[in-house]
């Protein structure tokens, strides 16, 4: 698998968390790969006449959009696939897409049912130009188009920065509180632009720092990561991994296909 990063837009940067390009010589690299759910939307653009990936032991074709955010999927990347990979933060995708996030929530969907008339001409423009830095620049030309600034929320922008700070440890009351608007309400524009309630969202939030935790500092007990992850107890972090991962932490530290 090779893998390469380009540079974001200045408008654009405040949406988009990374592009890059990814081209899969060998298929057996990629086989029974697990990926977490992260609460982010992922583009995976082809440029290629090979399928794109078998996520979930369905065989995508086409471009696609996955909106892993709160399950993991399995992704077993095709030889000879290529594609151009836009990564958005958190409840920043909604801005670029014509209906609620909420609706594609834990799903992997064509392009084209999201975005119908302009994929085809989009991946026909993608297979003409020569090098992915012209790639990358297409898309984000095409992303520039379809961004509605109109569509940003910003009490759900100051909540998702609130749960980053706090890695996922603050209350959804507090955060209502905070913002001016009811449980309700917030967890409604929640649904609308990130796909998740507010409560799911900080889970898949604390989970993530545990794994941050996981990455920084491996010489610790799993104990200790949960305690810094804010969990309550032990018996929450592990139901957490079963939700989030389908295993064990312990079996999550050991495993070599999951990604994290």
């Amino acid at each position: 698998m090779r893998i390469r990063s380009y540079p974001i837009l200045p408008q654009l940067q405040s949406y988009v968390k990374s592009i890059c390009s990814m081209e899969c010589e060998e298929e057996a690299d990629w086989n029974q790969v697990r990926v977490l759910p992260d609460t982010c939307v992922e583009l995976f653009l082809n440029y290629t006449n090979s399928p794109i990936a078998v996520i979930d032991r369905a065989l995508h074709k086409r471009s696609i959009v996955s909106f892993r955010l709160s399950r993991p999927v399995d992704v077993q990347m095709r030889k000879g696939s290529g594609c151009l990979a836009v990564c958005f933060y958190p409840g920043m995708a909604y801005p670029f897409i014509p209906v609620p996030t909420h609706l594609f929530r834990d799903t992997t969907v064509n392009f084209c049912d999201i975005w119908n008339g302009p994929i085809s001409e989009l991946e026909d423009k993608l297979a003409c130009i020569p090098n992915d830095e012209g790639r990358s620049s297409a898309v984000q030309d095409f992303l520039l188009g379809h961004l509605e600034l109109k569509k940003q929320d910003r009490q759900v922008a100051y909540c998702l920065n609130k749960a980053k700070l706090t890695r996922g440890t603050i209350n959804v009351h507090k955060l209502a509180e905070e913002t001016g608007l009811s449980q309700r309400q917030l967890s409604r524009r929640f649904h609308q632009s990130v796909g998740l309630s507010p409560k799911e969202y900080l889970g898949v939030c604390r989970f993530n720092s545990s794994l941050q935790y996981l990455v920084e500092y491996p010489r610790i007990s799993l104990t200790e990561i949960a305690h810094l992850s804010g969990y309550y107890d032990q018996a929450h972090f592990i139901r957490d991994y079963k939700v989030y991962t389908g295993h064990s932490p312990g079996e999550v530290v050991a495993a070599g296909h999951i990604l994290f």
